[in-house]
């Protein structure tokens, strides 16, 4: 495939605006999980790990994820706030890596976004001591039912360790598949209050 969808005439200038564009489609496109991505974080030790989490939202300020703080990908933003994200999407032979520094969301957000998750997930987050070792699956089965026993009749709350990150960006690239691996790659770095635009060798 050679779709030359990002030659320096047609890749926006905004990398925001243009990460909207490929958004876009990838939602129309009808696949499953569209805001499925990829999330780098690093301890202090300098050890990487990688994990797929779900985007919740995307503005001029930043990429919106929840995560429980105490989970491995917490820790590791506790320790080192910068992070990365990485979108694959084979079908349309794209990639989108965004790098840049994470924050928590305030609880007043996180408390909202929890309320629409669907009932079952946040008793979820009360009964899985997420990265934790357990000695086995009835222990969050258990955990589980202990939970849906407490909230019955009740709203169930925000877990205190639960919430979001936002994650504002320094650094874009949008890779694009072309013929015999000479790629297309845009990249977008904020330098001095504004968006520096460049391609780079694949």
């Amino acid at each position: 495939m050679d779709r030359r969808d990002l030659s320096e005439e047609n890749a926006d200038s905004d990398p925001f605006l243009q990460f909207g564009k490929w958004f876009a489609g990838r939602i129309e496109s009808g696949v499953a999980l569209p805001d499925a991505v990829n999330l780098g974080t690093a301890a202090q030790s300098g050890r990487v790990s990688v994990r797929t989490v779900l985007l919740k939202g995307f503005n001029r300020q930043g990429f919106v994820f929840y995560t429980n703080f105490d989970s491995r990908k917490g820790q590791d933003l506790r320790e080192n706030s910068f992070a990365a994200l990485h979108f694959h999407w084979p079908e349309a032979g794209r990639q989108i890596r965004i790098e840049g520094k994470t924050e928590k969301l305030s609880d007043t957000e996180s408390d909202t976004y929890f309320q629409t998750r669907p009932r079952e997930s946040r008793i979820g987050a009360w009964a899985s001591p997420q990265s934790a070792v357990i000695p086995d699956r009835s222990f969050l089965e258990k955990n589980f039912e202990q939970f849906k026993s407490e909230f019955e009749g009740k709203p169930v709350p925000k877990p205190p360790y639960w919430g979001g990150y936002i994650l504002r960006p320094d650094y874009f690239e949008f890779w694009s598949d072309c013929k015999f691996r000479l790629h297309d790659r845009i990249i977008y770095q904020y330098i001095n209050s504004q968006w520096i635009k460049k391609r780079i060798a694949p």
